[in-house]
């Protein structure tokens, strides 16, 4: 059942999505994907959302039944389904012509379904859904910036009680699982929703040591060894010694909207060239923090961190050592990776309502990771930071 104050919510992206088929020329976009199903119906069900560029939206559901609600009747249509070959003959018998030109999922549905829908809707021209769904989703609405906050303060909360997690002798998997349990009891929903190949993660990362060095196929900021080579991300079993920093980037999902918070804590003293480091990614945080407006270019953004890298002299151990990230930062939503990235090519700018993750961070070879992330929220005036939580580096004994 959709909540009351989801409605103008949900009218808010339809009325955008329209705006962008008529802006493209396209007759209609149809999502089956479960990221784009819950931000255009507040749920995910086994189906469709068809959104004409004119007209009321259509929820084509195979599974499971879903009621027409009272609140909902006038502004979307929902009609049960065996196949989405039902499709178009559901619309041609409400006097709806097919879409001559259909928007679909491209990069993420399979090549059969892909070709099925082809198929059953016979347009004349295909366009892919997929990027235009990920850029809709950079400015988020009123209500998902209260869902980011609710998911900021519970955030904390867990990170607040990390340091009782910590029992000396134990392995960064140990206190991983540890972590897990607080995060669940105050409300994870456990599952980490990411976009694209190479992105699986299990509610978030743990490096400590040299295995912060390692690299990993994966496309995240840093990497790790991770428990299997099926899954090579984050910690290995490596013990906790003294002398050694412990960087915990856990998700942030405690509603459907992810804040990204990473902090590090220690084993007894870490060297100076750590501290160092750390204060500098502190110092590119706030440098940006001051700078950033909208209208500000995301590449400005890295170029600020870099500089300051270089001045530090720390370039060796910018994002990583034996594997270094080329961005800094990134959007964040339903999904831990969406737009905008913070990379010296990108062409994007900020908007009031982007939300991403600022994540200067650095790879001390023999002690692990250092560095900071928070989420930031673009205003009309600059940047709000939605994750409140001690920035130092916390000892752990």
């Amino acid at each position: 059942m959709i909540e009351k104050d989801w409605i103008a919510d949900l009218a808010t992206k339809w009325y955008r999505l329209q705006e962008a088929l008529r802006r493209m020329d396209a007759d209609g976009c149809l999502l089956s994907v479960d990221v784009n199903l819950y931000y255009m119906t507040g749920r995910i069900y086994g189906g469709y959302f068809y959104m004409p560029a004119e007209g009321k939206p259509w929820l084509f559901v195979r599974r499971p039944v879903i009621e027409p609600e009272i609140d909902g009747d006038d502004l979307y249509n929902i009609v049960q389904i065996r196949k989405p070959e039902d499709i178009p003959a559901i619309l041609n018998k409400e006097g709806l012509e097919l879409p001559a030109h259909l928007l679909l999922e491209a990069d993420e549905l399979t090549y059969s379904d892909y070709m099925r829908l082809v198929k059953a809707f016979e347009p004349k021209k295909t366009g892919n859904a997929t990027a235009l769904m990920r850029t809709l989703r950079e400015i988020k609405t009123p209500h998902e910036i209260e869902l980011f906050r609710i998911s900021a303060t519970q955030h904390a909360k867990t990170y607040a009680q990390i340091h009782s997690c910590y029992q000396p002798g134990m392995t960064d998997l140990e206190f991983q699982f540890a972590i897990e349990a607080i995060m669940r009891r105050n409300g994870s929903h456990g599952l980490f929703r990411a976009f694209g190949a190479n992105m699986d993660i299990f509610m978030g990362s743990i490096l400590t040591g040299d295995n912060a060095e390692t690299p990993s196929p994966f496309d995240f900021a840093l990497g790790g060894g991770g428990m299997d080579a099926s899954c090579p991300l984050g910690a290995n079993g490596t013990e906790l010694k003294p002398g050694m920093a412990v960087m915990v980037d856990m998700a942030g999902n405690y509603t459907a909207y992810m804040t990204d918070m990473t902090r590090v804590f220690s084993v007894g003293d870490l060297t100076d060239l750590a501290y160092k480091a750390h204060e500098n990614s502190l110092l590119i945080q706030t440098e940006i923090e001051n700078i950033a407006r909208p209208g500000t270019p995301c590449s400005e953004l890295y170029d600020i961190a870099w500089q300051l890298t270089k001045d530090a002299e720390l370039e060796a151990y910018f994002m990583g050592t034996k594997q270094q990230a080329k961005f800094v930062g990134h959007g964040i939503g339903i999904q831990i990776n969406e737009l905008p990235v913070l990379t010296p090519r990108s062409k994007e700018v900020l908007e009031p309502g982007m939300v991403f993750a600022l994540e200067p961070k650095y790879v001390i070879p023999g002690t692990g990771a250092v560095g900071i992330e928070n989420s930031f929220l673009v205003t009309d005036k600059g940047l709000e930071k939605l994750t409140i939580f001690e920035e130092n580096i916390i000892k752990l004994d």
